[in-house]
């Protein structure tokens, strides 16, 4: 970082850390003491699509890699498109499983980082769920470096449960980097796995 840069009040950007997601399983038996909130096994990727042959390779070996526990099983890993143009990586393990399900968006994060795309990953998620049918995902945002939760009111309305959102970052202050501007805790509405 220059002296201009500092005069002009740039700073710089956070290197994103993949090894922050390995925290959410501990961060989860957190959240389920204090909100009664429990993983769905569901997690999910973002990122700009990216077209060419180089990016075709990265997204088969995604692909590979996770879906090979389909023999044994497992589910298949499903990408969509949303109403946005991003795409989403829908990854799925067992509802207690959640170290496994963050090694899976973990191994795509880091796929699609070392093939050159790092520039195209915009966050991903991990799904919560408690008995009042209240849902909630845990945000990873990639070109910060931080957590955000996200809890949509049920109902199908773009609104957000403000309240349960507060509580969780107060319950995880401790356990994950919470981002700390609210003005980045973005709405992902519809987001797969949420």
């Amino acid at each position: 970082m220059g002296l201009l840069d500092t005069i002009l009040g740039r700073s710089k950007p956070v290197r994103p850390d993949l090894d922050q997601l390995f925290a959410v399983p501990s961060a989860a038996l957190t959240l389920q003491a204090a909100t009664g909130l429990v993983p769905t096994g569901l997690g999910s990727v973002c990122f700009a699509g990216v077209e060419g042959s180089a990016f075709a390779r990265v997204r088969q070996d995604v692909r590979e890699l996770l879906d090979a526990d389909t023999v044994r099983g497992g589910v298949p890993v499903e990408f969509s498109r949303d109403a946005y143009g991003y795409t989403w990586l829908l990854a799925r393990q067992a509802p207690e499983d959640t170290a496994a399900l963050v090694n899976d968006l973990h191994a795509v994060n880091t796929l699609l980082q070392d093939g050159g795309f790092g520039p195209q990953l915009l966050c991903s998620l991990v799904g919560f769920r408690d008995d009042r049918g209240r849902a909630l995902a845990l945000v990873y945002l990639y070109k910060r470096g931080t957590f955000y939760p996200f809890a949509p009111v049920p109902g199908g309305a773009e609104k957000r449960d403000n309240q349960l959102e507060l509580e969780v970052r107060a319950a995880l202050g401790d356990d994950l980097r919470v981002e700390q501007d609210l003005a980045r805790w973005f709405p992902v509405w519809g987001a797969p796995g949420l």
